[in-house]
C-alpha cells in the first residue's frame, strides 16, 4: 500500500472541508449531486470522445497503481540474472530453457527464450529495447486519460457554474429557487477545479513515475541478459545491474 497516496488524498479533501467549517460554512453546501453529475459526467463524457475504449479501461485498471506501488523486486531480478549467469557459464544456455516457465513475466520470458535461441547480443538488445518503449508508450497513453481529464474538469465545471447562473436568472422571480442555483454555480466550479488539482492531474504523475521505473528495471535486465548472451562475468553482470539501482530507488522515492 502506497501510504502517500492515501494521505495525501485525505489531507487534500479535508484541507476543503476543514477550511469550510471554520469559514462558518456547512458541509452540505459542498455535497451539490447536480454538479457533481455536470462536472464528472461531462468530464467522463470529454474523455471518452477522445480515447479509444481498450486505452479508457486499460487506464482505469492502472489505477490501482496510485494506491497499490507495483512490487519494486529489482534486487531479486539482480539476483536471478546473476544466477542464470553462473548457469550459463557452467552448463551453456541451453541450460536456461527449464528456467523460462518458471518466470510469470512475459518480458523476462521472451529475454530468456532469446537468450535459449542463441540470438546475437546486439540483436537481442534491440527486440527487447523495442518492446520496452513499445509497452512505455501504452502505459503513458494510459496514463495521460488521467492527465487529459484533469484538463477537461475545470472547463466543465465553469460550464456547470454557467448553467446555475442562467438558473438563477430564470427565476430571479422565485427567491427561493435564487440558493439552489448559486450553490450549484460555485459548487460545479469546486468540484472541478478540485477534482483536477487533488485526484486527476496528481494520479497521472503518480502513473508517470511508476511507469518510468518499471522501464528503468526492464532497461536493467536487458543489459544482464545481455552480459550473459556476451558470456560476461557473472559479478560484472551483477556490478553492472546494480548501477541502476540509484536511479530506480529515486523513480520509487519521487
Amino acid at each position: 500500500m502506497d501510504a502517500t497516496s492515501l494521505i495525501g488524498l485525505v489531507l487534500g479533501l479535508a484541507a476543503i472541508v476543514v477550511g469550510q467549517i471554520l469559514e462558518g460554512g456547512h458541509i452540505g453546501s459542498l455535497l451539490q449531486p447536480t454538479a457533481f453529475l455536470i462536472v464528472f459526467g461531462g468530464t467522463t463524457g470529454a474523455v471518452l470522445l477522445q480515447t479509444p475504449l481498450p486505452i479508457f479501461v486499460g487506464a482505469l485498471r492502472l489505477l490501482k497503481w496510485v494506491f497499490v506501488t507495483p512490487a519494486d523486486d529489482s534486487n531479486a531480478l539482480i539476483e536471478k540474472t546473476t544466477e542464470w549467469g553462473r548457469i550459463a557459464r557452467r552448463d551453456g544456455l541451453l541450460s536456461l530453457e527449464a528456467r523460462i516457465a518458471q518466470e510469470r513475466d512475459p518480458f523476462v520470458q521472451k529475454g530468456l527464450q532469446l537468450l535459449v535461441d542463441g540470438i546475437e547480443p546486439n540483436r537481442m538488445r534491440e527486440v527487447l529495447e523495442t518492446e520496452i518503449d513499445m509497452a512505455e508508450e501504452q502505459l503513458k497513453l494510459r496514463a495521460k486519460v488521467w492527465e487529459s481529464a484533469g484538463g477537461y474538469s475545470p472547463t466543465i465545471g465553469i460550464l456547470g457554474a454557467v448553467m446555475g447562473l442562467i438558473h438563477v436568472m430564470e427565476n430571479l422571480a422565485d427567491p427561493s429557487q435564487l440558493g439552489a442555483g448559486i450553490a450549484v454555480a460555485f459548487v460545479a466550479t469546486i468540484y472541478g477545479v478540485g477534482a483536477a488539482n487533488l485526484i486527476f492531474i496528481p494520479v497521472s504523475k503518480k502513473l508517470m513515475t511508476h511507469i518510468r521505473t518499471l522501464t528503468v528495471q526492464r532497461q536493467m535486465l536487458v543489459d544482464g541478459l545481455v552480459g550473459i548472451a556476451q558470456g560476461d562475468n557473472p559479478r560484472l553482470i551483477e556490478s553492472r545491474m546494480g548501477s541502476y539501482l540509484p536511479e530506480i530507488r529515486s523513480d520509487s522515492s519521487s
